[in-house]
Order: structure tokens, then C-alpha cells, then sequence
């Protein structure tokens, strides 16, 4: 079965925006929201895992996939305005936000707008996948095909995937370079210091572009962090460990105040 099996292409109207999402599990019932990575819109394990209990929505930011290049966007916080008034637009009331590296770091600004914007006070939970707001400095310089290789602590376990087109890969990119901030940002941390919101961050062992070293930033910032280590994962760890995120992620989700662990980042899955 694949990955995308049981979700289906849906588009929304916001901020100017024609917003592709795709959506799968039972409608009415509690949502998760997710955010992708730098790579761009895709459905993962955990996804389709996800929606075998919540009501799971993958989105494609403006300027991701096919969409058009967006230009509208030239911080993380304008995209983060469209993103919440696309959620608000779905009307699914009180969401859990999941956001992967690049996702991770849309996902905080997101929530730090709760102050300014209605749609954020309807974030219960943060899920955050080797979340990019906090990164090494300076960061590895990698060439575009090793940082492909940094991605998997097991490529060769991974199922074929299609490349991106140069043109998408290109636009996406420019996005990207424009979005993603310096390696700290101090702005953003100071944000990050008044989110009540409780969170889940997760590091894999073996991730070399967000070392699990990082975590300890989350937890010295951040006031309701949770954080843990997924062993044998590099970047990507739903996709080279998805039944552990999943586990892991599904008990947060469940438990929240009373999850298993409280701001220590020594946790380790396996």
C-alpha cells in the first residue's frame, strides 16, 4: 500500500493563495495539521498513521510542488499568516500542528502569532520533526548531493521516489534560501520563550544537519518542551523510523502534560 493511500487533493482560498492540501481520516473528529519539510509536500508513514485516528491534513505551502512561485511571501512570519488563516479557513477547530525541519520552524512562527492572530490560540499541540529553527552555526556546507545523503541513516531501506523537476526544485529552493532565517534567530527565540503551547521536539541520533544536540536549546527556551531522541534516524526519522515516531508521537498527542517524559532531552527511542 502506499504512503498516500486514503488521502485525497483538496484546494482552499487564503491570503490570495489557492492552497493545494491533502486530507485523509475521520472528518469531525480532532485534526493534526502538517507542515513539510524544505523538500517539499509529501505523505509519509506517519502520516497515514496518523489518520487511521485523527483527521490529517498535509498542506503544500504557497510556492511548494506545482504550486506557482510564490513572491508574496518573504519572511517565515508572512508565510506563517497565510498558513494560519488556511487552517482557519478548514474551520477544524482546536488543531494539533506537526511540522518537519523546515515545517518545524513555520509551525513556531505560526504559534507565536497567537497574540495577533485568532488562529493560533487554536494550536493545542506542537509536534516538531528535526525542527529548523534552531541550527548549528555555522551550518554544514554540504553540496546538494550529499545533503540528499544526510537525509537517511538507511537510504537503501527507502521506497523509490520521483525526483523533483529542475524547475520545481529551483523555485523551491529560491523559497527557501528567502524563508529560512539565520541559524539563530533571535526574534524567533524570544517567541518561542512565551509559547505555553505543549511540544513535542524530536531528534534523531544520526541527523547531521539538525544535530540532536539542539535540543537542548528547545529546552532551555521553551517553556512547555518535551524532547527525545529517535535512535538510528538522521534527518528525515519518519521516514527511516516511522512506527518509533509514530509510538512516540501518538503518546504525546495522547497524554500531553502527562506524557512520559517532562523537558529532559536524554530520552531515547528505539
Amino acid at each position: 500500500m502506499s504512503d498516500d493511500a486514503g488521502f485525497e487533493e483538496f484546494f482552499l482560498d487564503a491570503d490570495g493563495f489557492n492552497i493545494r492540501y491533502l486530507a485523509a481520516g475521520p472528518e469531525g473528529g480532532a485534526a493534526v495539521v502538517c507542515l513539510h519539510g524544505a523538500g517539499g509536500p509529501r505523505v509519509s508513514i506517519l502520516h497515514a498513521m496518523l489518520s487511521e485516528q485523527y483527521r490529517t491534513i498535509v498542506f503544500e505551502a504557497p510556492g511548494f510542488g506545482e504550486s506557482p512561485e510564490n513572491e508574496h511571501s518573504q519572511t517565515m512570519w508572512d508565510l506563517a499568516r497565510t498558513m494560519n488563516l488556511a487552517v482557519a479557513t478548514l474551520n477544524l477547530g482546536p488543531v494539533k500542528l506537526l511540522g518537519n525541519s523546515f515545517g518545524g520552524k513555520l509551525a513556531l512562527c505560526m504559534a507565536s502569532l497567537s497574540s495577533e492572530d485568532a488562529t493560533a490560540s487554536l494550536i493545542e499541540a506542537l509536534v516538531l520533526i528535526a525542527p529548523a529553527a534552531i541550527r548549528p552555526d555555522p551550518e554544514p556546507r554540504l553540496k546538494p548531493e550529499e545533503r540528499l545523503a544526510t537525509m537517511f541513516a538507511h537510504p537503501e531501506r527507502q521506497p523509490p521516489r520521483a525526483a523533483l523537476s529542475k524547475d520545481v526544485a529551483a523555485k523551491q529552493g529560491k523559497l527557501f534560501r528567502r524563508l529560512i532565517g539565520p541559524a539563530r534567530d533571535a526574534a524567533l527565540e524570544a517567541e518561542m520563550a512565551t509559547i505555553e503551547i505543549p511540544t513535542l521536539a524530536l531528534f534523531g541520533t544520526s541527523d547531521r544537519l539538525i544535530p540532536s544536540a539542539m535540543a537542548r536549546h528547545y529546552n532551555a527556551i521553551m517553556p512547555e518542551c518535551h524532547t527525545a531522541m529517535v535512535y538510528d534516524a538522521a534527518h528525515a526519522i519518519d521516514s527511516d523510523r516511522p512506527e518509533a515516531t509514530f509510538a512516540i508521537v501518538a503518546d504525546f498527542l495522547e497524554n500531553r502534560s502527562k506524557f512520559l517524559v517532562k523537558s529532559t532531552p536524554g530520552l531515547l527511542y528505539r
